[in-house]
C-alpha cells in the first residue's frame, strides 16, 4: 500500500485537475483532452494511455450519468440501441488490439493516427454542429424509426471501434450524431443518454485494455486525485464564460493537437 501511495505523481494529479476543469467548462469527454496530453507531454505509451483514460472517464462519468437519470434526462431506448452496436464492436477491436500487441510499433502507430484523426473530427463537429445539423435535418426527417434505430446501431458500432482504439468519440462526436438522429428531442436527453452509454463503453473498452495489460493503476489514482475536484470546479464557473468564446478555443486545440498526432 506504502509502495502505491509513493508511485502517486502529483503532475499527473495537477493535469487531472486541468482537464477536470476543461471538462467541466466545455462538457466535451475528456479522453479528447486527457490522451493527448499523457502521449505527447509525458510520453506514456499510447495503448497505455487510452486503457487507463478509458477506465478514468468511465468512472469520473458514472455520478453524471445518476444525476442525468434521476433528473429524467436519459432516454434508455436511444441507450439500448448504441450499446447493442458499441459492445459487440468494442469487443472485437480489443480482440484484435490484443492479437497484434499492444506494444508493437503497429499498434502504437493506428492508435495514434485514429486518436488524431479522432480530435480532428471533434473539432469539425464543435465548430460546425450547427450547420451539420440543418444539412441532415431534412433526409434523416423523413426516415421511419425503423431506420433510424438501424443508425444509431451502426453509430453504436463505430464510437466502440473509435473508443477502443483512441478513447475518443463518446462526447462531441456520439452528441452531434445523435442529435442528428432525434431533432425532436431536448438536447438534455441527448446529453444525458449519450453520457449514459458512455459508462458501459468505456468500462467494457477499459476492462478490454485491463485484460491486455494497458492500464497504469498509478496514474489512474492520480489522475483521479486531481480531475474530481477540477470537475466540480469547471461546472460551477462554466455559467461565467461565454460558450462562444470556449467553443472555438477548443476546438482549435483539439484541430492542432489532432494534426500533430495524425500526420
Amino acid at each position: 500500500m506504502l509502495d502505491f501511495l509513493h508511485s502517486l505523481n502529483p503532475l499527473y494529479s495537477l493535469s487531472g485537475l486541468a482537464i477536470g476543469a476543461l471538462v467541466g467548462f466545455t462538457g466535451v469527454g475528456g479522453g479528447s483532452l486527457m490522451t493527448p496530453l499523457l502521449v505527447l507531454l509525458f510520453g506514456i505509451h499510447p495503448a497505455t494511455a487510452v486503457g487507463t483514460d478509458l477506465l478514468y472517464a468511465g468512472l469520473t462519468k458514472i455520478s453524471g450519468s445518476l444525476v442525468h437519470n434521476f433528473n429524467g434526462a436519459v432516454d434508455w431506448r436511444i441507450v439500448r440501441r448504441l450499446a447493442s452496436g458499441s459492445a459487440p464492436a468494442a469487443a472485437a477491436t480489443l480482440v484484435l488490439l490484443s492479437h497484434f500487441g499492444r506494444d508493437s510499433k503497429s499498434v502504437s502507430e493506428v492508435i495514434t493516427t485514429v486518436l488524431g484523426f479522432a480530435l480532428i473530427v471533434t473539432a469539425i463537429t464543435l465548430i460546425f454542429r450547427a450547420w451539420l445539423l440543418r444539412a441532415v435535418a431534412a433526409t434523416l426527417d423523413r426516415l421511419d424509426d425503423r431506420r433510424i434505430a438501424a443508425l444509431t446501431v451502426s453509430l453504436g458500432a463505430a464510437l466502440g471501434v473509435l473508443v477502443s482504439i483512441s478513447s475518443v468519440g463518446a462526447g462531441a462526436i456520439g452528441v452531434t450524431a445523435l442529435l442528428m438522429l432525434y431533432p425532436k428531442l431536448p438536447t438534455v436527453r441527448i446529453v444525458g443518454s449519450d453520457i449514459a452509454h458512455a459508462v458501459p463503453l468505456t468500462l467494457i473498452a477499459g476492462a478490454g485494455h485491463w485484460w491486455i495489460g494497458s492500464i497504469d493503476w498509478a496514474l489512474l489514482a492520480s489522475l483521479l486525485i486531481g480531475s474530481i475536484p477540477g470537475i466540480a470546479v469547471g461546472s460551477a464557473l462554466a455559467s461565467r464564460v461565454p460558450e462562444r468564446v470556449l467553443r472555438p478555443v477548443l476546438a482549435g486545440t483539439l484541430a492542432l493537437i489532432g494534426g500533430r498526432l495524425a500526420f
